[in-house]
């Protein structure tokens, strides 16, 4: 039993960190088949709804105009919790999110910390993400200079 438990939970695990690794690459197409069909991704800035997308093809729309100007992201996933009852699966992730702006002639660093409230069902053998929403708690910008 315990196996079984160990793995239930390992697959949503694994499942958000795919979906920061394909956020780090720009793989928004395969970003976004980590999702159902008709998922709904919603983004809170201190508590007030500022982003709210349906479906794969929104989200791919919009994480890719998101981090248009972004040469570097990178997610770092946290703490995670996950409840799993048979095919269905809640969870709660922290991240801290780093982001280099593209612009050669100011270069800015901005971090912000996320927590994101999952809900998954298992298709199959694969787990899908069916609503996510991402609280972005608080947010810091700064001008990054290169090393010469």
């Amino acid at each position: 039993m315990k196996n079984t438990f160990t793995k239930n939970k390992m697959q949503p695990k694994e499942l958000i960190d795919q979906v920061s690794i394909f956020g780090d690459q720009k793989d928004f197409s395969n970003q976004v088949q980590l999702f159902t069909e008709n998922a709904l991704s919603e983004t809170r800035v201190n508590g007030k709804v500022v982003m709210q997308l349906k479906g794969r093809k929104a989200m791919a729309k919009a994480f890719a105009e998101f981090l248009k100007e972004i040469d570097t992201v990178s997610h770092f996933n946290g703490q995670s919790l996950f409840t799993v009852e048979g095919d269905e699966a809640t969870g709660i992730c922290y991240c801290l999110i780093t982001m280099i702006s593209n612009d050669t002639s100011k270069k800015t660093k901005t971090t912000i910390r996320a927590v994101y409230n999952d809900y998954y069902v298992r298709h199959g053998h694969h787990w899908l993400i069916e609503k996510r929403i991402g609280n972005f708690l608080w947010q810091d910008k700064c001008e990054i200079h290169s090393a010469e």
